[in-house]
């Protein structure tokens, strides 16, 4: 599949979304754990979670109302672009 540039471009673009995408590709986790194990703000996690999920990046895993132990994991979409952005070493 060839890599959607877009997409790439827009994640590389903002090291927190490069972070959070990085730790989802490891395994679902909350926005702590990925805000302990990436060392940002929760504030911030939440801000790129959001912002990878407008592009179909990551999906909520839990019911959408559950406010406690919300769990995200990485799109099929996410898991391509994470490849991409590894395979041509565009992380910073």
């Amino acid at each position: 599949m060839t890599p959607d540039w877009d997409v790439v471009g827009y994640v590389i673009s903002s090291e927190h979304r490069t972070k959070v995408l990085g730790r989802l590709a490891e395994g679902p986790a909350t926005p702590t754990q990925i805000a302990s194990d990436v060392d940002l703000s929760v504030t911030h996690v939440s801000r790129a979670l959001s912002s990878l999920r407008e592009r179909e990046l990551v999906e909520l895993l839990v019911p959408e109302d559950r406010r406690k132990g919300r769990v995200y994991g990485i799109t099929d979409l996410g898991g391509e672009t994470w490849e991409t952005i590894q395979a041509k070493d565009l992380t910073k």
